[in-house]
């Protein structure tokens, strides 16, 4: 079954093993979804991700953040630009998400950046997805 929307999957799939507090979870591997892991390590939502090689594509292991009361780092995430609508952003219009306690991520012309790296550049582009 081919799979239309591959970051809807990846936000799908750390939102269902926070609900369920697991330790880790596997999402599939790609350029994009590494660049995403690589700010939700850096902004601290996760503790670390981790290239698994198979014959195929590989996987991602990610292994996720939590509290001393066993409250997740990553509360929520909400994919905004679709492959049915995609949705972009310019400079001026980009804002902090729930006060600066979440962050956008979007896409610009020099790789996938926070909305606050974004503004700081001076770049626009498709916001990929909110996380808090």
């Amino acid at each position: 079954m081919p799979v239309t929307d591959p970051i809807a999957d990846m936000l799908a799939a750390l939102k269902n093993a926070i609900m369920a507090h697991k330790e880790d979870v596997l999402v599939k591997r790609s350029k994009l979804n590494e660049n995403i892991m690589e700010i939700l390590k850096r902004e601290s939502f996760i503790l670390n991700y981790k290239a698994i090689e198979d014959k195929k594509q590989g996987t991602l292991k990610v292994y996720l953040r939590y509290g001393k009361d066993n409250t997740p780092a990553l509360t929520d995430l909400k994919r905004i630009s679709k492959p049915g609508l995609r949705v972009y952003i310019k400079n001026k219009e980009i804002k902090s998400v729930y006060g600066g306690i979440g962050i956008s991520l979007i896409s610009t012309p020099l790789g996938v950046l926070t909305g606050r790296e974004a503004k700081e550049k001076n770049l626009g582009g498709e916001v990929i997805a909110k996380v808090w």
